[in-house]
Parts: C-alpha cells; structure tokens; sequence
C-alpha cells in the first residue's frame, strides 16, 4: 500500500511540475509579447515625438526591456 501511495505523490509532483513549466512558459511569451508590442508602438513614433517624451531612437530597446522586464 505504502508503494501505491509514492507512486501517486510522484505523479502528483510530476503534474504540478508541469504545471509550473506551463505557467512559466506562459509568463515569459506574454512578456515578450508585451516587449515587441512597446518597440512597435515607440518605432511608430516620430523622432520629435519621442523627444517630447525624453527619448532617442537609440533608447527603444532599453525601454521597451525594462516596461516588459523591468529594471536590468
């Protein structure tokens, strides 16, 4: 009985171990989703409108990172 027991609770870690995998998997593609979203939106803009903003072109990247990542 004692056997039948382990067994379950592996195939219990197992599937809660998916689990994690799936929702992880699941949190790193909207992140990235929301990183490619903010340089097309920042891409869109023109160089004067992201002046009014503080930004330069060359800043889209570490902007975009840091709303989808947060700070390095």
């Amino acid at each position: 009985m004692a056997a039948v027991d382990n067994i379950t609770t592996r195939k219990g870690a197992a599937a809660f171990s998916l689990r994690a995998a799936f929702d992880e998997l699941k949190d790193k593609i909207a992140r990235y989703r929301m990183y490619r979203e903010t340089i097309n939106e920042l891409s869109s803009l023109s160089g004067r409108e992201l002046a009014d903003l503080g930004m330069s072109r060359a800043q889209l990247r570490s902007v975009a990172y840091e709303a989808a990542y947060g700070t390095k």
